[in-house]
C-alpha cells in the first residue's frame, strides 16, 4: 500500500463524501488507506469503543488496537478487555504511564487528581497517547457529536493537528441509543458499570454515578470545571 501524504483538503473531501454514510464505511476507508502497520483504533472500553472494535475487526481481522493504562482504571474496564481478546482475538497494545503512582504522589503529593486533574491527564493519559500514536499514519476514535459541546463540529475525517496525523472518527452521527442497539444486536462485551448508572467511564477516582436526568459526562471530575482529558481537544 503506497505512503500517500493526504492534505487537508482532500481529507475533507474525504469526510464529506463519508458524511451519510455507515460507520464501517468509515473504517474500511482507513483500512482501505493505511497499512495495518500506520493505523489502529484507540480503545477505552466504553460503548463507543467496544462497538468499533467488533465493527474493524470484521473488516480487517489483524486490526491494530491501543489502550491507555492510567493504572487507575476500574477492575471493570479492564474485565472488557479480557472480553475483548476472548470474543475477537485482538491484542490490545498497552500505553502508560512512565511514573509510577508512587512516584507521582512523591514528586506532586498524595492523589494528584484531586487537586490537579489536568496535570494527572497530562502525565498518566496525554504523554502516553503521544508515545501511542508517534508511529501511527492514523488513528480510528469513538467520539460522537452529541457526547459534549467539545465535539459537537468534530468530522468524519480530519487531520489531527495536535498529533500531526489523520483522524477518523466513524461514529460522530451516531447517538448514545444507536451505539447501544448495535451492542446488544452483535452481542459485544461491554462494562458492567453501565447497567448502573456509569454512562461515562474513566479513571476510578474521578468517575461518579450519573442519576437520570443529568449529564451523561457529569459524572467526569465532579467539582471541577473539566469535561475533556485533552485526548480529543
Amino acid at each position: 500500500m503506497s505512503a500517500k501524504t493526504w492534505t487537508e483538503e482532500e481529507l475533507k473531501q474525504a469526510s464529506a463524501a463519508l458524511e451519510g454514510k455507515s460507520p464501517e464505511e468509515a473504517i474500511k476507508w482507513g483500512v482501505d488507506n493505511f497499512d495495518v502497520k500506520d493505523i489502529s483504533l484507540a480503545c477505552s472500553f466504553g460503548p463507543e469503543d467496544v462497538a468499533l472494535v467488533d465493527m474493524l475487526v470484521k473488516i480487517r481481522p489483524n486490526a491494530r488496537v491501543f489502550y491507555l493504562d492510567t493504572d487507575l482504571l476500574f477492575k471493570e474496564s479492564l474485565d472488557v478487555k479480557d472480553a475483548l481478546i476472548k470474543k475477537y482475538k485482538i491484542k490490545p497494545e498497552r500505553f502508560g504511564a512512565k511514573t509510577t503512582l508512587e512516584e507521582m504522589a512523591k514528586e506532586f503529593g498524595p492523589e494528584l487528581w484531586k487537586r490537579e486533574p489536568d496535570r494527572c491527564c497530562d502525565i498518566r493519559k496525554m504523554v502516553p497517547l503521544a508515545n501511542a500514536l508517534s508511529g501511527l499514519k492514523a488513528w480510528i476514535t469513538g467520539i460522537r457529536r452529541d457526547q459534549a459541546p467539545t465535539r459537537a463540529n468534530a468530522p468524519v475525517v480530519s487531520w489531527d493537528a495536535k498529533f500531526k496525523l489523520v483522524k477518523i472518527n466513524p461514529l460522530v452521527r451516531w447517538t448514545n441509543e444507536d451505539v447501544w442497539n448495535y451492542i446488544r444486536k452483535n452481542d459485544i462485551p461491554y462494562n458492567v458499570l453501565h447497567d448502573k448508572n456509569y454512562p461515562s467511564i474513566g479513571c476510578e477516582p474521578c468517575t461518579k454515578q450519573v442519576m437520570p436526568g443529568e449529564d451523561p459526562r457529569a459524572g467526569r471530575w465532579a467539582g471541577f470545571q473539566k469535561t475533556e482529558c485533552g485526548l480529543h481537544k
